[in-house]
Formats: structure tokens, sequence, C-alpha cells
């Protein structure tokens, strides 16, 4: 037993709304807090509060779902330390996890095994200036990169970055979605097409069938 803690917005049980995984019932530990005020933000909820649970009480919270995959999220999960712990400790329970990050922290010292799922913030989300570049030569073949896009700018942007950093040959995926509001998905797909990128468009599935209500 460990007497770490965290802090804990809320445990529940879903269908992934984004990345390669989507449309796969998972297991969301959603962590207290965030350093990040991004405009699109969708969890600000997360920001305060929260409930602090021992380690092994969120263990045995996953474990009541009997899931297979388990996504890590926020807020900013790397923002309480033992956030790694508990990566670590799913990981040795045997389950597929996977961090969803904005990339303005380290991510040097999360375990391996883990999919990390890593934001790279646009002009347009009000944080670019936080990005953690020297991320980037971190992430290895299994991880992935997320851009929110809320303009035409925000795209070229993205794709000058794509360019830059040769993302696609770093991670499995590279995705490109809109910001809820912004930019007609469409939109965003006929660009993509267009410019014949390497990079897979994604809507998140948990607005559309939930329209983001929390504990989806």
């Amino acid at each position: 037993m460990t007497q770490a803690s965290l802090k804990i917005t809320e445990i529940f049980y879903s269908l992934q709304g984004e990345s390669t995984t989507v449309g796969l019932p998972t297991v969301f530990v959603r962590l207290t807090g965030c350093p990040l005020r991004c405009g699109y933000c969708d969890s600000e909820y997360a920001f305060y509060g929260g409930e602090r649970l021992l380690l092994d009480d969120i263990l045995a919270k996953v474990a009541s779902f009997n899931p297979r995959y388990i996504c890590v999220t926020g807020g900013e999960p790397l923002a309480q330390r033992e956030c790694l712990t508990l990566l670590r400790l799913l990981c040795d329970a045997g389950y597929q996890v996977s961090l969803e990050t904005s990339g303005a922290l380290p991510v040097d010292d999360v375990d391996p095994r883990v999919v990390k799922v890593m934001d790279l913030k646009t002009p347009g989300s009000g944080e670019v200036g936080r990005n953690r570049w020297e991320n980037i030569p971190l992430l290895t073949p299994k991880d992935q990169i997320k851009f929110v896009l809320c303009s035409r700018e925000d795209y070229e942007w993205a794709r000058f970055k794509l360019d830059e950093y040769q993302l696609a040959e770093k991670v499995s995926d590279v995705l490109f979605s809109p910001s809820f509001g912004q930019i007609k998905p469409l939109e965003l797909a006929e660009w993509i097409l267009a410019d014949n990128l390497k990079v897979r468009f994604q809507l998140q599935l948990h607005k559309i069938l939930w329209n983001d209500v929390p504990g989806h």
C-alpha cells in the first residue's frame, strides 16, 4: 500500500472521444488543476476543487470498472507530481494507459509504457508561449501530438510546425481537431485534403454524443 495521494476531479467510464483509441470503452481519471487557461478549454471545472484520494483508492475505483483502457487527463495531470507514480502503477496493473497532457510540462519522467497524447498549443489557444518544444524529441513512435485549431491562421501555423519538426515521422499520429464552434469541421477536412497532410482529422465524439456533459 502507498500513502501517496492526488487531487481528483472525477473518475468515470465512457467512450474515448479523441485520439487513435476513439470509440473504445475507457476509464478516465481526471486530475484537478491546470497552469494553463486555453480559450477553448472544455474542462474548466477541473481547475479547482477536487477530492484528495490515496493512490490505492484510485486504483480500486479504476479496477471496479474492469477496463482495458485508462486515460489520465485533467486539467494538466503532470502538474501533480504523484501523477507519475499513478501512471506507473496503472501500467503495472496491466492496463493500456494513455496520458493527455498540454505539452507545457516535462514528459521525460513519464513511464515509457504510457502513450502520451501531447498538445501543441496554437496561437488561437492563447497559450502558444507555454509550448515546451524540448518535449518533442522525447516522444516515441507510439505517442500522439494534437493540435486544436481555432482559425485558418492556426491551421497554417500547425502545418508549418508539422514540417519544421517532421512530426508525422516522430509519432504514430498527428491529430488535427477543430475548436468547437470556431472552425467548421468540413472546412478543416477540406484544408487537410487540399494540402495532402499526413495527419488524422478528428472530432470530439463525447461532444457529439453527450454535448460535453461532465462524466462523459
